[in-house]
């Protein structure tokens, strides 16, 4: 997984707690946090979670590599 996708995922969990607070508590932490929701930091983490989410899409459609493929990968690579 590449240093991107982590960070695409690291954005698209901190939007799904916002999501969760708001549809458990209705309690916005990113309005809460910067200002309201109309707030220019604000929409820019609302975008950035929006951008996370298609990037996210990608990682459905990546091969997945099995413990024994990423074994010899590993190996191959310090030959």
């Amino acid at each position: 997984m590449s240093v991107i996708d982590k960070i695409a995922l690291a954005v698209l969990v901190i939007g799904g707690v916002n999501w969760g607070s708001i549809g458990l508590f209705r309690f916005d932490i990113v309005a809460w946090l910067f200002g309201g929701q109309g707030s220019i930091i604000a929409r820019i983490v609302y975008a950035l979670v929006g951008l996370s989410a298609l990037w996210c899409i990608s990682l459905l459609f990546k091969p997945t590599v099995s413990m024994e493929e990423a074994e010899e990968m590993s190996r191959s690579r310090m030959d």
